[in-house]
C-alpha cells in the first residue's frame, strides 16, 4: 500500500506517519527529511539544493522530483510493503509529475490520499508551544507531547528549540501561505474522487484509528 500524507503545518502529519509506519510496515518517505540529510552530509543532491539556497532562491520542483524518485528507486527492495508519502507533493505540478513520471518507473501506484484537517486557531495554539530537535527533526509539544526530559529530544538526545517562525503572527501567516498553495491540490485530489479527509482536531490516538478504518476500504 502506498500513501500520500496531507496536512498543514501543525496538524501531527509526521507523527501519524510514523505511527503508520510501524502498524503497516510502510516506508515513511519525508522529503522534508530527504533535504536535511542531503543538506548536512552535502550529496549531490544536497549541492545543487543548496546553490538555489544561497542565492535566496527556491528549490524547484524539478530538484524535489529528482531526489525523490532517486530514494524511492535506491530503496526499492526495502519498500516492499508500501509507502508513505509525508511532505510531497506541494502543489499539482508535482502531483502530475508523481503520477505520470515517477509512479510508471517505479512501476506502482497511489492507493489513499488523506488530508488531515484542523482548524486555523487551534494549529496556531498547536504550533506556538512546538518544540524541534535541532539534530533530527523530531517534532515535541510543551502541551499535547512533551518530551521525557525538558530540552531533550527522546529520540536522539539532541538539544530541543522553538523555531522562530513559530509566534502566533509568523504561525498565521505561514497556515495563509499554506492553504493558498495546497487548496488547488486538495482539490486536485478530490476531483479525482481519491481525497479522504481525516478529522485532525482530537487525540493523536483518534486520528490514528481514523486513518487506520479509512485504509480498510
Amino acid at each position: 500500500m502506498n500513501i500520500i500524507l496531507m496536512g498543514p503545518p501543525g496538524a501531527g502529519k509526521g507523527t501519524q506517519a510514523k505511527k503508520i509506519s510501524e502498524e503497516l510496515g510502510l516506508a515513511h518517505v519525508s522529503t522534508g527529511d530527504l533535504f536535511r540529510n542531503a543538506l548536512r552530509s552535502m550529496n549531490e543532491f544536497g549541492v545543487k539544493a543548496n546553490a538555489y539556497m544561497e542565492k535566496g532562491e527556491l528549490v524547484p520542483d524539478s530538484l524535489t522530483n529528482e531526489m525523490l524518485l532517486d530514494h524511492l528507486e535506491k530503496n526499492k527492495d526495502a519498500m516492499a510493503a508500501g509507502f508513505i508519502l509525508d511532505g510531497y507533493p506541494r502543489n499539482v505540478d508535482q502531483a502530475e509529475h508523481l503520477a505520470n513520471v515517477i509512479l510508471p518507473k517505479l512501476g506502482t501506484k497511489i492507493d489513499a490520499v488523506l488530508n488531515i484537517a484542523v482548524p486555523s486557531q487551534k494549529l496556531i495554539t498547536r504550533l506556538s508551544g512546538r518544540r524541534t530537535c535541532r539534530d533530527c527533526g523530531t517534532s515535541f509539544h510543551v502541551e499535547f507531547n512533551p518530551p521525557k526530559v525538558e530540552g531533550v529530544c527522546d529520540n536522539c538526545g539532541g538539544e530541543l528549540y522553538q523555531r522562530a517562525d513559530e509566534n502566533e503572527t509568523a504561525v498565521a501567516k505561514r497556515l495563509d501561505t499554506y492553504d493558498q498553495a495546497t487548496r488547488p491540490l486538495i482539490e486536485y485530489y478530490a476531483n479525482k474522487g481519491e481525497l479522504t479527509e481525516i478529522n485532525g482536531d482530537q487525540s493523536m490516538d483518534k486520528v490514528f484509528a481514523d486513518i487506520k478504518e479509512s485504509l480498510k476500504g
